[in-house]
């Protein structure tokens, strides 16, 4: 679809909704970073808003589990490998960019592979991998620790901060700040889950969800599906139109990796608290590799410097032009708060691309 057949499509469904006040989240950063890149806010009028809620993994790593990651990295004979944007969120004590800096040995992996090779070829260093991401970056992670006990790399570690998207999206809908009329869920999450794992969503909170790419159509298409459902004009309904990567039941494969590695436990989630049952954590047969084991957990809340608003922002709360130090004293250089950090964070999508526009506070 041209920019004008976009346009065009937002237009009339815009139509449909008069002066009724819609507010649609979406909980992806990757859809974030998409919405914003392509100026679909700019398009909508005042009343209908897209939130952005806690879809960018690095974002969400709880304070503690940084200040525990430093505490790691600054062991004796450790190597501490990391995702770049991680070695850049601060703790209470700093970052591990701040760290790396001073001579830590911590290293950017690309891909959590990577550590297979870094440990390898380190049998008398200790390696713990930093490993943080949500159901899309799990099996990866869950295949790269079978290997490496496979190949009885003993001095490898891995210390999870893994979150499920199921357990938050409930957390949101029933809070009755967020009064979120319409969803659009997150595209590579149900890619691995599968579109039905979403269905809950209408089926039991009675709100329109939609699984859409990522492309300005894509979007375009989903905002005016759950538009009219919002407004009355077609019944509420979920609906999967990104079926040429989305299955019903999803990457079974992928799905039995994670079962098979992986057990699920209470996750904290920075700016929103302890979620029940929303993160993964190594099993039984895998807790030899656990670093939590060896170095235990991060016990401090890890809270943002005065005026941060991260947390409101994660929630839809707020919208990152709401911060007073956005811009300012946080920016993607110098960042305050997770948000500004990741390239799909919110704030950081905001200041590259601009999110204002009509619908965009």
């Amino acid at each position: 679809m041209s920019e004008d057949g976009i346009i065009q499509r937002l237009v009339q469904c815009i139509k449909t909704v008069q002066d009724q006040s819609i507010r649609i989240m979406e909980v992806c950063g990757t859809h974030t970073r998409a919405i914003t890149k392509c100026g679909i806010r700019h398009l909508l009028p005042q009343q209908v808003e897209l939130l952005s809620g806690p879809g960018c993994p690095v974002c969400v790593t709880h304070g503690s589990y940084i200040d525990k990651a430093l505490e790691i990295a600054n062991s004796e004979d450790v190597i501490l490998a990391a995702f770049g944007d991680m070695i850049k969120v601060n703790g209470t004590k700093g970052s591990l960019s701040d760290m790396q800096i001073q001579g830590a040995r911590i290293i950017v992996v690309y891909s959590p592979e990577d550590v297979l090779t870094i440990a390898a070829k380190n049998r008398d260093k200790l390696v713990v991998f930093a490993a943080v991401g949500f159901e899309t970056t799990a099996p990866l992670i869950a295949a790269v620790v079978k290997t490496a006990n496979a190949q009885r790399l003993d001095n490898l570690l891995f210390y999870t901060a893994l979150k499920i998207m199921e357990p938050v999206i409930r957390f949101i809908l029933q809070d009755k700040r967020n009064k979120i009329n319409g969803l659009i869920c997150p595209g590579h999450v149900a890619v691995i889950k599968g579109a039905d794992y979403f269905r809950f969503i209408t089926a039991e909170f009675g709100v329109p969800a939609i699984v859409c790419g990522f492309e300005a159509a894509d979007i375009a298409a989903g905002i005016c599906m759950l538009m009219v459902q919002i407004a009355g004009k077609r019944p509420v309904e979920f609906a999967n139109i990104y079926r040429r990567c989305v299955s019903p039941q999803g990457n079974t494969a992928a799905q039995s990796m994670i079962n098979e590695v992986l057990d699920i436990a209470d996750g904290a989630w920075r700016g929103i608290g302890v979620i029940r049952n929303s993160a993964l954590i190594l099993n039984k047969k895998y807790e030899h590799l656990d670093a939590a084991k060896r170095f235990g957990t991060g016990m401090e809340q890890g809270t943002s410097p005065a005026g941060c608003l991260c947390s409101d922002i994660l929630m839809g709360l707020k919208s990152p032009y709401q911060c007073k130090l956005f811009g300012t004293t946080c920016t993607p250089e110098h960042s305050s708060g997770p948000c500004m950090v990741s390239s799909e964070g919110a704030c950081a999508v905001y200041y590259r691309y601009g999110g204002g526009g009509a619908g965009g506070q």
